[in-house]
């Protein structure tokens, strides 16, 4: 789920504290600097001295055109090789035909679009495990029942049964619950017949939660709360710790603003702790991945702050932009801005210029569209110092809120892919799914 509708509650942590650090369950939780005219100059704060360093992309679209759907409504995409064939695919959710699709690479270059999933309410966010060890992807949908603001219990767990790598069967494995935004797989219970668990964020609007759901086998799932606050956007899953279990972690949004880290404990429990928060209630948390950025062997979490959806007046905030939460072991993170984007959703890492360094891609759902010089689509790139040097990748198609990277061709050089999230006006330069060729 690579956005949030977010209520205004009151907050103490907010009013209590503006700008500064408080503590709270032993905790510390900070507000990060905002730039000083972030709006005026928006990727500029972030600027190494000098002149950037080019780098270039061509778009083409991929997958159905965007007159299929008049206005496309793409929640998220992932990358995935869901055939195993050895080229790269693209699945995603398209939210205003309740669909989900898999662009599927028959050849190199050649694209071909398969409706795998139908009639999925409010399809948020899709992901790719094989949940038996069987050998075949399978393909997981968290349901929100509605994309927009609702506090019924309307959400559902699906799952696509991938049959034999081309009929897909739907099994509905949690229904009637807080409005789902994220389902990934592990084997988090130790699992040694090739069962995998699932983790489940649960946005629903003031009544969400945060679950796994273990195996129990014969497609039957036990769900376990974990945490019972709103707003769970995203729950990506490593052994953050280095034991040798997989963990997860959730970026709660709503008034909380706070990412939690679920330790496995090796029984079938996990010990939650908070490792940041924002005292700003409306920091706009969008997009949460999980990689090894300064590859120190220990896995970190990028996070982006872009939500625009709840405002009567849409558009980018001087806090806006992205951040690290860097993994320094001992259940100990540090937070470091990367820095400003107006909108910012996507974090997505991969080496772009082939330095050995990683470098980020971000995009923008609620940039400034009257002014053209906008950035829809940033590449961050990693000097090796941990300072990212923004390079505008593209100003147009706009209004983009999901973005993965892979290597589509085969030439040791990552490939882009955004989807267009077309809800608001301007109704203009839209896209559904867009691949992005460097140059």
């Amino acid at each position: 789920m690579p956005f949030a509708f977010r209520q205004h509650l009151p907050s103490l942590l907010a009013s209590a504290v503006i700008g500064g650090v408080i503590g709270w369950g032993g905790v510390q939780l900070i507000k990060p600097s905002a730039p000083e005219d972030p709006l005026a100059a928006p990727i500029a704060t972030a600027s190494t001295s000098g002149a950037a360093p080019a780098i270039a992309y061509a778009p083409q679209a991929i997958g159905a055109p965007v007159e299929e759907f008049g206005r496309p409504f793409v929640t998220n995409l992932n990358v995935f090789d869901l055939d195993q064939d050895g080229l790269l695919d693209v699945l995603y959710c398209e939210s205003s035909t309740n669909t989900v699709r898999w662009i599927r690479q028959a050849t190199r270059d050649v694209f071909v679009e398969h409706i795998i999933g139908e009639d999925i309410a409010g399809p948020a966010n899709v992901w790719a495990a094989d949940l038996y060890g069987n050998g075949r992807l399978d393909v997981l949908v968290a349901s929100m029942g509605q994309i927009m603001p609702n506090n019924d219990r309307i959400g559902a767990v699906v799952v696509l049964e991938n049959l034999d790598n081309q009929r897909f069967q739907p099994r509905v494995l949690l229904e009637n619950t807080a409005r789902v935004t994220d389902v990934r797989a592990a084997n988090f219970s130790g699992h040694t017949d090739g069962r995998l668990d699932l983790v489940v964020g649960q946005f629903g609007y003031d009544q969400g939660e945060t679950q796994w759901m273990k195996n129990e086998g014969d497609w039957r799932f036990t769900a376990r709360r974990v945490n019972a606050q709103s707003g769970c956007v995203h729950t990506p899953i490593a052994d953050f710790d280095g034991d040798g279990r997989p963990d997860f972690a959730a970026l709660i949004t709503q008034e909380w603003e706070e990412v939690h880290l679920f330790t496995n404990q090796g029984d079938d429990t996990f010990a939650e702790s908070i490792l940041w928060g924002s005292t700003n209630e409306d920091f706009g948390s969008s997009g949460m991945k999980v990689h090894d950025l300064n590859q120190d062997g220990r896995p970190d979490l990028i996070v982006s702050n872009g939500d625009g959806f709840d405002y009567s007046v849409r558009g980018p905030r001087p806090w806006h932009g992205l951040q690290w939460l860097r993994n320094d072991g001992a259940g100990k993170f540090t937070y470091q801005r990367i820095g400003y984007m107006g909108g910012a959703y996507a974090p997505s890492p991969a080496d772009l210029d082939g330095d050995g360094d990683i470098d980020l891609i971000s995009v923008s759902g609620f940039g400034d569209w009257s002014n053209p010089a906008t950035p829809a689509l940033i590449a961050w790139l990693n000097d090796g110092t941990e300072t990212f040097t923004p390079v505008t990748v593209a100003r147009t198609p706009i209004q983009l809120i999901t973005a993965d990277t892979g290597d589509f061709d085969g030439d040791g050089i990552p490939e882009l892919v955004t989807g267009g999230f077309h809800g608001f006006p301007p109704y203009e330069n839209m896209s559904s799914i867009t691949l992005w060729r460097r140059q």
